[in-house]
């Protein structure tokens, strides 16, 4: 497992009871978490400033105990993020994936040359903001609006705005389709695919019926002498093996390199605990290693 281990403004302070006490920044959330199943401590002593409360009848909403600003911003070394609460549990931020954002960054910087990314189902950017730390071309494509509109928020406040960029809010299998026909070609290519999700026109998305033959056609936009192929999944019960299959089949069949998948983890302050936060796999070029 790859442990986040320096992310100064995050920290999970405890878990227990399907939840689990985290500070971002110098805000306190409790936020449930389906991974944590053990029960062996109280939770009634915690102090948060807001509690995301699950409803019996699907979805939830905060419970604000404290004043808690509109958006705050967080820093992870010389990246900034806005984070909100939003209504489905999340702030707009995954901090294990710290890992990809330092891999992404350290790829661009020793190719020595222009590199090209494709961020798909790219949130809120903060892959995207790496990649232009690092002087990329980045595309970044999300089917939501309100994903992109923040994911500007964060070029600016990284003032980044002067970097190459391209928004679109688009369904990223028609998005890569058109790529294909274009004859667009990228070096490095992320994916962040949801379990189930809809598209800015209603399509319907399912990871376990969609995923292959996504890849398969991604795999199309590489460039000749690509970089990386990342696949990241929080869908509970899909194993890294069977990313790791799908990029055997779609891309080292075209280009041969390593592939690599491990789980993304992040610490509680104070104890042995690790939180386990999905998997990822990659295809990278032989020579990085």
């Amino acid at each position: 497992m790859q442990v986040i281990n320096d992310f100064s403004e995050y920290q999970i302070i405890d878990m227990a009871h399907g939840e689990k006490l985290e500070k971002w920044a110098n805000i306190t959330l409790v936020r449930p978490d389906p991974q944590i199943i053990w029960q062996d401590k109280s939770i009634q002593d915690w102090h948060s400033d807001a509690v995301y409360e699950r409803s019996n009848t699907g979805g939830g909403k905060w419970n604000i105990k404290r004043n808690v600003p509109a958006s705050w911003t967080i820093n992870y070394h010389d990246l900034k993020f806005n984070l909100k609460l939003m209504n489905f549990k999340h702030t707009g931020l995954f901090p294990e994936q710290a890992y990809n954002w330092n891999l992404i960054r350290e790829v661009i910087r020793n190719s020595k040359r222009k590199v090209k990314v494709l961020n798909l189902f790219a949130y809120t950017g903060a892959l995207s903001i790496a990649a232009l730390k690092e002087g990329a071309e980045v595309v970044h494509v999300d089917a939501s609006r309100g994903m992109i509109d923040w994911a500007k928020e964060n070029v600016k406040i990284n003032n980044l705005e002067d970097k190459s960029i391209r928004f679109l809010v688009d369904d990223v299998r028609k998005f890569v389709k058109r790529e294909i026909r274009r004859g667009n070609k990228y070096d490095i290519i992320v994916m962040d695919p949801p379990s189930f999700g809809r598209g800015n026109k209603n399509e319907v998305w399912n990871i376990e019926n969609d995923l292959g033959a996504l890849i398969k056609d991604t795999a199309e936009l590489l460039s000749d002498d690509p970089l990386l192929f990342i696949i990241n999944s929080y869908t509970t019960g899909l194993s890294k093996t069977v990313l790791e299959n799908l990029l055997y089949m779609y891309v080292n069949s075209k280009f041969k390199g390593n592939i690599v998948s491990d789980e993304l983890g992040l610490p509680m302050q104070n104890s042995n605990l690790i939180l386990p936060c999905g998997i990822y796999a990659r295809w990278e070029k032989s020579s990085l290693k």
